[in-house]
Parts: C-alpha cells; structure tokens; sequence
C-alpha cells in the first residue's frame, strides 16, 4: 500500500498545535487494525472552504473540527445529520463522493465521559451551562435527554443564551439568564463551555453556588488544572473534572463515524493523563 492508498484524516483549528487528537486517532487505527494518516492542520481565517476542497482531493475522508471553525463546517456541509441540524454547528465532517457530511459528536462525548468514565448522574440534578457558543449547542440536546431537574444556560450577552434555550425548549426544562441572576442559586453540576480557561480568564460566577457533593465540569483541558477547576476546587465542588476525556470520547464518535468500528477509549485517557 502506498502513500496515496491511505486514507487521510485530520484536525483543523487555529490555533492547533496543541490538539491531542493525531495521537488519539493514530492510538484508535491501531487498537482497531485501520490503515489511516491523521494530523493536525492550522488553517487561517476565512480558508475552511479552500482547505476542504484541496484536502479532499488528496485522499481526504474526513475532518474534525475544533475552535473557531465549528459553524463554518456548518454552513459547508451539503448534507447534515438531525443532531448536527439542532445543534447549528458541527465538530466531524465526511468527505466522499463530492459531498461533505456534517455531524457533531461533542454531546455524546461530553455524556459518555461523565457517565461511563465519572459515574456522574445527570437525573433529576440541576445543571448550570456557562457559555453560548457552538460547543455548548452541540451539547445541550444529549444533556437534556438525560432528564435533569432543570438547565440554565449563563452568557454574558443573555440574549443569546436565551436563543439557546429556545431552541432546545422542547427536550426539557431549559432556561437562561445573565451572570447576575445567579445570586442564591446552587447546582450540583456546573460545565464551563467557554474557551476562557485556555486564555486564564474566569466567567464571573458568584460565591456558594455549589451544592453539596457538587461537580464542576471544564469542557477545555490543559497539562495544568484551568482556571475554572482552580476556582471550583476553592468554593469547595467535591469532583472537578475536565474535558481531556470528552476529547477522547467524542473521537471515538467520529472514528465510528467514518471507520464503523468503535474503539476502546478507557487505556488512551489514561495514555494521555500520564
């Protein structure tokens, strides 16, 4: 088999040199015995389209799709999976025959890591979402199916977690508010779907608003404990976790997606802790 015969993953983001996801992947084609190349591409601004074409002309099958690209792989999509359809954004792309398929697998793997690798429960339990963006679209639908006590999305321009919520309002008890509406509440499960971890900033969420045996969850991860995990560990959450296993689960989605085989992910995440 030569070069050319392999078919061609990737990664695209800006910035991107610290994905982890060539390692996953690579770690994937060989516990499931798949010929595949995978790699990360920086890609600027405005050059998604451009990129995707020329990609797939080389032996390209398929994209995942990280910050800020996410709607963009949207809005390029010829065809979309009803998940990626609600969510408005999307994290996996497949690329034969001329067409490019959009899905996103962010929610199931969020769902997958606090369940099957944290035994966290999300029944009956109440949720606090910070953010507003794609990565929290993709993951409000798999949370709600989850049946939780309520969702409250928390943005800084409200307006737009409000949009959110609409949206998702026919899966569950879903609402919205401003960081100033969060005086005297408490959650018992509170996930950061912001980037701000990854630039040292802190979403402004006031004091005791973990409940007991309370779970903060940081969607991003980074070789130290983020900011928000610092700062939940300081208001006393008992689990703090972060994203590195959602990372590692939602490939497995994809790798499924485009290889219809389902790889064993408990070993990489701990590859990857160590």
């Amino acid at each position: 088999m030569t070069k050319n015969d392999i078919d061609h993953y990737a990664v695209i983001g800006n910035p991107i040199a610290h994905s982890k996801s060539p390692l996953i992947h690579t770690e994937f084609a060989k516990l499931t015995n798949q010929q595949l190349a995978y790699t990360a591409e920086l890609v600027e601004i405005g050059q998604v389209e451009s990129f995707i074409k020329s990609f797939s002309s080389h032996s390209g099958k398929g994209l995942n799709v990280t910050v800020p690209f996410k709607i963009d792989a949207f809005n390029l999509a010829t065809e979309l999976t009803e998940r990626a359809q609600r969510a408005g954004a999307v994290n996996t792309l497949t690329l034969k025959h001329n067409k490019i398929l959009g899905d996103t697998t962010d929610g199931t793997g969020l769902i997958n890591d606090l369940i099957k690798n944290h035994h966290q429960i999300i029944k009956n339990r109440q949720i606090l979402v910070v953010g507003a963006g794609g990565a929290v679209r993709g993951v409000l639908e798999p949370l709600l199916l989850e049946s939780p006590a309520s969702l409250i999305i928390v943005n800084r321009t409200a307006s737009k977690a409000q949009q959110l919520a609409n949206d998702f309002a026919t899966f569950g008890n879903i609402s919205a508010c401003g960081f100033n509406d969060l005086d005297n509440k408490q959650f018992d499960l509170i996930i950061n779907g912001t980037s701000a971890s990854l630039s040292g900033d802190l979403p402004p969420l006031p004091d005791k608003i973990f409940s007991d045996n309370a779970c903060a969850y940081d969607m991003m991860y980074a070789k130290e404990p983020t900011i928000f995990m610092q700062w939940a560990k300081e208001q006393g959450a008992k689990i703090i976790l972060d994203g590195l296993g959602m990372l590692v689960e939602q490939a497995a989605e994809s790798f499924y997606i485009w290889r219809g085989v389902r790889a064993e992910t408990q070993n990489i995440i701990k590859k990857l802790r160590s």
